[in-house]
């Protein structure tokens, strides 16, 4: 069993407390940190928002969240009493000067605790949030701010946002959250390949084939179609999601696990990605919109219904991508994201070269090359993917056999969610799984390049029916180079 250790006491004042991201995931991650022991009795979580409500009905509708987001053979007897206890609410408007006053007396009652303010708001107010906190004094040097994606909708508006985050706190106190890099099996990515040698020594483009990335989603704009429409598939998930995890396969090791060490490796991934331009974009990507279809049996709409409105906007892409390094010169990587898929995955897959010559009857060796498969979700585990002898006299027959661990039955324990570490994490100060600024920008600007080689070459996007693995033009785009998208479901 995993020992919990306690962080230090805590004020964490959340801004957007009756939003989406708060009810679904911000409550029930602080309820289990709580519930097993890692949040002391002293802490406090203070809500904060537009919304008009007194402490009651905050703490109400927390406790309604946590029994709709927690499964109820989680919640042990009288910890959500408990954890309703430790909130608090204050109305306080982000953008103007109606309720400052209250939240800074609040705080003021214990001045010496660690202090994380979480941004879940649009980030159009992060620069008006962090001004106010620090027009009030309520910045020490036990505050952090924690930012939640999208910062910005391209290079030109993540550096504003940084720009006003930055007038205001320093850079080591602010903490840009991507849920992906708090997920087990992205750190256990690290492990595996820096502390086995086994791993470490095949990590080339001598052994690897090509990698690919997949983050597939059932869901549909739901509500955020208004957010959606104006971001797109790109913008929403790869120039963060898949980039920081195409970082963390690629990046070379660190001289320890320090924040900037480990930051500074995936930095050099970043700019060695090939800029895609005008001349190659069609030919290497592929944008998608679905249609109506059916997802787990059930029907739905296309994204221009649920839109009610005409739009070029992608709700799928593909693309291949080359890191221009000695280590991946030559490796492609394969990068897929989309919504309305068949199932929700996200996972990396490392194909291993094919053996160049094999000692077997060709009857009895399919020529099946090694796969490393690293499930995120759903199931978090890793998978080897082996040629063995099948069982018997009959001969020397291969077959492929997966060596494969799954996290929750080796462990025999609950896998904390990725938003329960974080915060953590944040509380602790350990800035090693957040996004570095210049991360970030360097991230816009190679996206941007990719934005600029769809505006100079125009096209509508794919369509491809939901419940499907996208259009069949990201078949081609990875068949053409004698590969396959690994699909398997579950």
């Amino acid at each position: 069993m995993a020992s919990i250790i306690p962080v230090a006491s805590f004020d964490c004042v959340v801004f957007g407390a009756t939003g989406d991201l708060t009810t679904r995931k911000l409550l029930p991650a602080l309820f289990y940190r709580f519930q097993d022991g890692q949040i002391p009795e002293t802490s406090r979580i203070i809500g904060a928002s537009r919304t008009e409500i007194g402490v009651a009905e905050f703490r109400e509708r927390a406790r309604d969240a946590i029994k709709r987001f927690v499964p109820p053979q989680d919640i042990r007897d009288g910890a959500l009493d408990g954890f309703i206890a430790h909130l608090d609410y204050v109305a306080v408007d982000g953008a103007g000067d109606d309720g400052w006053e209250a939240l800074a007396a609040k705080l003021a009652e214990r001045p010496d605790l660690v202090r994380p303010y979480y941004l879940a708001t649009s980030p159009d107010l992060y620069g008006s949030i962090c001004r106010n906190l620090a027009r009030h004094g309520l910045i020490g040097e036990k505050s952090r701010v924690v930012l939640e994606k999208p910062i910005g909708k391209d290079l030109k508006s993540a550096r504003a946002i940084n720009d006003a985050v930055g007038e205001v706190f320093p850079e080591e106190q602010i903490f840009r959250i991507d849920h992906y890099l708090g997920k087990e099996t992205v750190q256990n990515l690290l492990a595996l390949r820096f502390a086995n040698t086994i791993f470490d020594r095949l990590w080339t483009a001598d052994v690897i084939d090509h990698v690919q990335i997949t983050v597939a989603e059932t869901v549909g704009v739901e509500g955020r179609a208004g957010y959606y429409d104006k971001s797109g598939a790109l913008r929403d998930m790869l120039q963060n999601h898949l980039l920081q995890l195409l970082c963390l396969t690629a990046m070379e090791s660190p001289l320890n696990l320090d924040a900037n060490a480990v930051r500074d490796e995936k930095l050099k991934v970043l700019r060695a990605l090939k800029p895609i331009t005008a001349h190659d974009v069609q030919q290497v990507t592929v944008r998608g919109q679905y249609t109506a279809g059916a997802v787990g049996g059930k029907p739905v709409e296309g994204y221009l219904t649920e839109l009610d409105a005409a739009s070029r906007t992608e709700t799928f892409v593909a693309m291949k991508v080359e890191v221009q390094s000695w280590r991946w010169a030559g490796v492609p990587f394969y990068l897929r994201t989309g919504k309305r898929m068949p199932q929700k995955l996200s996972e990396i897959v490392v194909q291993f070269r094919a053996s160049p010559f094999s000692i077997f009857p060709g009857e009895a060796f399919g020529r099946e090359p090694n796969r490393l498969v690293i499930r995120l979700q759903p199931q978090e585990g890793i998978k080897l993917e082996v040629m063995t002898k099948d069982p018997g006299p009959g001969g020397m027959r291969l077959r492929p056999t997966n060596l494969d661990i799954s996290f929750e039955e080796t462990f025999k324990q609950r896998y904390p969610d990725a938003y329960e570490r974080l915060l953590m994490d944040v509380v602790r100060g350990n800035a090693t799984l957040f996004m570095r600024r210049d991360e970030v920008e360097a991230a816009w600007a190679w996206a941007d390049g990719v934005l600029g080689a769809w505006a100079d070459r125009p096209e509508t996007p794919r369509p491809y029916p939901a419940g499907t693995w996208g259009p069949t033009a990201a078949i081609a785009l990875i068949e053409r180079d004698g590969r396959t998208w690994h699909e398997e479901l579950r």
